[in-house]
């Protein structure tokens, strides 16, 4: 099979248009479109129907789409590769985790990382769906439990566990609950219990709201927990990492938190001499090493 015909085809089922398609190609419409049908003749099948709004694959088109969309995936992979610097570090990195790890404590840590490699690109992508990193749907993961997926390398950052926090504004209005069944008396702020989280924090809600909870807000990501315990709208249900950067929070019921969860970096056994894989690692454990000290040093400090 022709791979320049593959080429051409891809781009077009990309963009859903043989003239877009030319564009990103640098080729006329006609040409693309000459490449088209060579490569359906070939096959003797259809990829396309033509619509009035465009192109829109066939199910034949749909499966070879599928398999240039992995080759894609793995050349790009191959040419990070050898791109890769043994001296220097530049180019794109894409990295995927959760919008609440993500937005509250390694975003604001990455102008740390920018100024010892400025030539880095980074695609920060935060949402709750585990990507697909084997099929290169992200670079480098930091995910709230182990991956499953194969032909990853994976090493446990740290353990972090939820626990509830509240505003000194909001405590000083509501009074500071000294027992668990004195939550009762106040607005609870979580996660939505449609929103993918560990099995830790979900079951931690689920025993505080056994006490009758009056009043309940929920969120879809723990950014949206923590402005609305900023702005004195009750008690939150928050990971512990928030501590450090926030220090107006007011830790509620100290000895009530949940269990261990565990942090995990990961990437795929491909990317194993990737230098910007490397130093993004590199650099994830030694904000978490700090991180741990100052906690430490914070926990022992006199009041």
């Amino acid at each position: 099979m022709d791979w320049d015909k593959l080429r051409i085809f891809h781009a077009v089922a990309d963009a859903g248009s043989l003239t877009h398609a030319g564009d990103n190609l640098h080729l006329s419409q006609s040409a693309v479109s000459r490449q088209i049908r060579s490569l359906e003749e070939s096959l003797n099948t259809t990829l396309f129907h033509r619509h009035a709004r465009g192109l829109i694959l066939t199910e034949q088109g749909e499966l070879l789409f599928d398999a240039t969309k992995s080759m894609n995936k793995r050349l790009e992979a191959a040419s990070a590769r050898i791109r890769d610097s043994e001296e220097e570090v530049f180019g794109e990195l894409r990295v995927t985790t959760t919008i609440g790890f993500g937005t509250l404590w390694l975003a604001p840590r990455l102008p740390k990382l920018y100024e010892k490699y400025p030539d880095l690109k980074i695609d920060l992508m935060l949402e709750e769906r585990v990507l697909d990193l084997p099929m290169r749907e992200a670079d480098v993961a930091i995910r709230m439990k182990e991956p499953s997926q194969a032909d990853l390398i994976r090493k446990k950052l740290m353990s972090i566990k939820m626990r509830l926090f509240a505003s000194e504004t909001y405590l000083a209005a509501n009074g500071t609950p000294q027992e668990i069944e004195e939550i009762a008396g106040h607005r609870l702020i979580s996660l939505s219990p449609s929103s993918p989280q560990v099995s830790a924090g979900a079951a931690m809600v689920q025993h505080i709201l056994t006490y009758d909870i009056p009043s309940l807000l929920t969120v879809n990501n723990y950014f949206g927990v923590l402005q609305s315990v900023l702005n004195n709208l009750g008690i939150g249900v928050l990971p512990d990492y928030v501590t450090e950067d926030f220090p107006a929070l007011v830790r509620v019921l100290p000895d009530f938190e949940s269990g261990d969860i565990p942090v995990y970096l990961a990437y795929p056994e491909e990317l194993r001499q990737s230098k910007r894989i490397m130093v993004f690692r590199d650099f994830v454990q030694e904000e978490i090493i700090a991180h741990r000290r100052r906690m430490k040093e914070a926990a022992v400090a006199p009041a």
